[in-house]
């Protein structure tokens, strides 16, 4: 199975060396590629660049930037996209992103969709190198709607250019197996990669449900509630993940995304139980 991860800019500058060694660590397990948010917690553009050319420079894994567009102007965007490619960076994850707090109507001129992100990073790409992911939603968006409108806006970025595809987050394997059957059914023919998190805690679980607006896993959150300390709720965490990552190989599945959290102990432990890797 090949494996990838998911990492963010430090929030604090001493953070720095706890992170290049988690991406050490997680080279070793020889991962297709390492994605880097973009602008996380308040983190510069700088930060997510420093991190891309660490991983660069230090694993045999592809960087792979995320970039969002929502409210940017084009020709920002373009800025943006040259800046990286001028650092060797040619690989992106192109993500609508949300409007700044605060403001709750796109600025006019500005980009509103991931699939025009996805069309000006192929245009602005000109040595024909590199690749451009794009998100998914196994559960829907929410503003999916029932006619599964993500669907439609998956299409559109595959048509666009796109690549492959990363999802969001889920708990249970048959909600990633009947999107997949979904998708294909409408043409979605890019890879759709499933992405898996290890959950260890109820807050970082209470978190998750609020930014993803997933139905609670009422399984995972009981034994993290009822677990006794951190290893047990680590424990409870790594084992659901681990299961997932199982189920989906034996459903054929051939790649899987973790995302890590700045660290490496608990997905390297993931994969070690589900015997993948």
């Amino acid at each position: 199975m090949q494996i990838s991860f998911e990492v963010y800019p430090p929030r604090k500058p001493e953070d720095t060396p706890r992170l290049h060694e988690a991406i050490l660590r997680l080279s070793e397990l020889n991962p297709e590629f390492i994605s880097v948010t973009f602008g996380a917690g308040g983190s510069s553009t700088r930060d997510s660049l420093s991190v891309l050319k660490f991983i660069r420079d230090n694993s045999s894994a592809s960087p792979l930037a995320h970039l969002t567009c929502v409210g940017t102007t084009e020709q920002d965007a373009k800025d943006l996209v040259r800046e990286f490619l001028g650092e060797g960076i040619t690989d992106f994850l192109a993500l609508r992103g949300d409007l700044p707090e605060g403001q709750s109507e796109m600025p006019p001129g500005t980009l509103s969709r991931a699939d025009q992100l996805v069309s000006l990073i192929e245009e602005t790409r000109t040595s024909g190198t590199g690749s451009t992911a794009v998100a998914a939603f196994p559960n829907g968006h929410p503003e999916s709607g029932d006619e599964r409108s993500d669907i439609a806006a998956l299409l559109a970025k595959q048509e666009a250019g796109a690549s492959f595809a990363i999802t969001q987050l889920f708990f249970f394997s048959e909600d990633y197996l009947r999107f997949l059957e979904l998708a294909r059914a409408r043409g979605v023919v890019i890879d759709l990669i499933p992405g898996i998190m290890p959950i260890v805690s109820p807050s970082r679980l209470a978190r998750v449900l609020e930014l993803t607006v997933e139905a609670r896993p009422g399984e995972l959150a009981s034994s993290l509630e009822s677990a006794e300390d951190a290893a047990g709720r680590r424990e409870a965490g790594v084992e659901w993940a681990a299961r997932q990552v199982r189920e989906l190989a034996e459903a054929g599945v051939d790649k899987v995304h973790l995302y890590a959290f700045n660290e490496y102990a608990n997905v390297t432990e993931v994969l070690r139980r589900s015997e993948v890797v």
